[in-house]
Parts: C-alpha cells; structure tokens; sequence
C-alpha cells in the first residue's frame, strides 16, 4: 500500500506506544522468569501470544470489513481460496523460528556478552536489507546514525563476563555462525515483510492473518519437540499466574502495533524504537531488580538518543542544489556571453 499515507503524529504515536509496551514487556517477562517458584513453558507462551494476535486480527478486520458479509468475502478471498499467499506469508514465521533457535545455540556456545555485542549486528543488517530489498537509500548520516545506534545499544547491554567454577563446554565457532544466521534471518524477516504489506493494496489485518495463521503452526511444532512431554505431563498451562498473562497480553499487542509501524514507518525505525525501548526497560529494572547504573550505561543511552536524533533529521535534497548550481552557471555564461 505504497500510495497509502498517515500523519507524522499518528506514527510517533504508534512508535511510542510501542516503545512503552517492549520495554514493559521486557520488564514483566524478566519478573515471570525469575520470581515464580513454578516455571511455565515459555513455548507455550510464545504460541498463545500468536494465537490472541490472529483473534485481535480478525477483530480489526471486522471492523474494518464494517459489516460480517464483507468480512466473510474477505476471509474466504485471501484465507482459504488464496494458499500462495499464506505460503508466501508463511516464510518470515518460518525465518523467525529459524531465528529463536539459532539464538539458542549461539548462547549455548557463546558467553552473554559476547553474544550481546554480536547481536547487535541486526541492526546494521536490517539497513542492509532494507537497501537491497526495498530499492530504498539511506544517507551517510543514516547510516551513520545506524551503527552508532548498534554500538549505543552494545553499551547498554553490556555487563562484564564474571568467572564462575563450572565449566561449560562451548564452541564458539558454531556460536559465532548460528548468531550469524540469527542476525541474517532478523534482518530479511522483517524486510520481507515490510515488503509484502507495502507491494500490494491487501489489507494489514489481512496479512497479519495470513502470517499469524502460520505462526500458530509453527509454535505448536515448537511445543510439541521442545517441551512436548513435560506438557503431556504437567499441563499447557502449568505455572501460569496474572503475571504470565499479562506478559502474553503485552507480547500480543506489542506485535499488532509493530505490524503497523513496519507498514507507514520501516524496519530500521522499528529497530530505533527497539533500542529505545532496551533503554527504558533497564532503567526500570534499577527501581525493581536492584540494578546498578554504570558509566558504560550511560554513554550507551546517550548515543542511543543520539543516534535516534539523527536518524530522524530530513535528507538534504540534493538533486535541487545540483539544478540550482547548473542554472547558476548557465546564467553566468550568458552574461559573459
């Protein structure tokens, strides 16, 4: 819906707004790991978030659709006689699968600062994605703004490596290359994406349904070869409080809001709301978890904010000044003339 356009006051709002619930999200999440005596399954929780995002899709779009006949038209058009389009939309739940494992991996053979440092290449990849996928430039001082963004947030999550007498036995070398895979398929998912909402006049509550539908599908697998037994055993819900359900909610219109920035923002304003984000959760957990502000913090939120500063500064349009120069020098050799 590359035609389509909304306010600047509307996208702030969605980017804030998204912001706000990531990093209480980020907060809560940590609460519900870390105080519950009965740990839930975090697959479980992960597949009913995709699940209450596709009912909050279905509503949209009946409110969209306006009334239920239209609705029915809709769904059947691009849901069940339109099996390209899910397969299409099925791609970044698979790549974002990919993703969450290869995570996995690379912290099972990585210590965590180290692979909070190389994580951050993401940010940069996602640029990168967006250049070739998209056709779309990005200035110097973009680009700029991008990697100090990657290292602002590098600082932020830093936390020196602390020694410990167990010994785990690691690999950095596939560490190193499932993080890389994870950067590469953080990065075309959510291009891919962006570029599917933005090649066609289909509804964002349309697409958002397609994928989700194929998410659903894919977090059931997870569960089933992840925790399969144990849930078999305990339950789906096991260790479920007010707490996990309110991670669940957050996580569900976290999503729905994303969907919508990617479409009337990008992907890399995504990845700055993100960051910001990682900045506003660490602060709340200093009030909360006790956690200690370092100067190493401080600078990473510094160039954070910056970095979002520069970013957001208009492009020098410079094919104008290019014109105005040549008329300026055509008017010279008339004159001379």
């Amino acid at each position: 819906m590359a035609a389509e356009s909304v306010s600047v006051i509307f996208k702030i709002y969605c980017l804030t707004v998204m912001t706000l619930i990531a990093a209480t999200y980020t907060v809560a999440l940590r609460y519900t790991r870390t105080v519950s005596p009965h740990l839930y399954f975090s697959t479980t929780a992960v597949c009913l978030t995709e699940l209450i995002k596709l009912l909050l899709s279905l509503v949209m779009l009946v409110r969209e659709s306006g009334d239920l006949g239209r609705f029915r038209n809709t769904v059947v058009n691009h849901i069940f006689k339109s099996p390209v389009e899910l397969l299409k939309l099925s791609v970044p739940s698979v790549v974002y699968a990919i993703q969450n494992n290869m995570a996995f991996v690379a912290l099972s053979n990585l210590d965590a600062a180290v692979y909070q440092v190389t994580y951050q290449l993401k940010i940069p990849c996602t640029a990168l994605c967006t250049v070739l996928m998209l056709n779309r430039s990005l200035s110097r001082l973009q680009w700029f703004s991008v990697f100090m963004l990657c290292g602002g947030v590098t600082l932020v999550q830093w936390t020196p490596p602390q020694a410990t007498k167990v010994q785990v036995e690691q690999n950095p070398f596939l560490g190193f290359m499932a993080i890389a895979v994870a950067v590469l398929c953080s990065g075309f998912a959510g291009v891919y994406f962006e570029k599917v909402l933005k090649s066609s006049d289909t509804s964002l509550w349309v697409r958002n349904i397609q994928m989700y539908l194929s998410g659903i599908v894919v977090t059931l697998l997870g569960v089933y070869m992840t925790d399969g037994a144990q849930v078999l055993e305990k339950g789906f819900f096991y260790g479920y409080t007010p707490w996990v359900c309110l991670v669940i909610f957050l996580a569900s219109v976290g999503g729905m809001y994303t969907s919508v920035v990617v479409k009337y923002t990008d992907n890399i304003m995504k990845g700055f709301s993100a960051a910001a984000a990682i900045v506003l959760s660490t602060v709340a957990s200093v009030v909360l978890f006790g956690l200690q502000i370092t100067v190493t913090f401080l600078s990473g939120a510094l160039l954070v904010c910056v970095s979002i500063y520069l970013y957001g500064l208009p492009k020098q349009d410079t094919s104008k000044l290019q014109k105005a120069s040549t008329n300026k020098e055509d008017m010279q050799k008339l004159i001379a003339v």
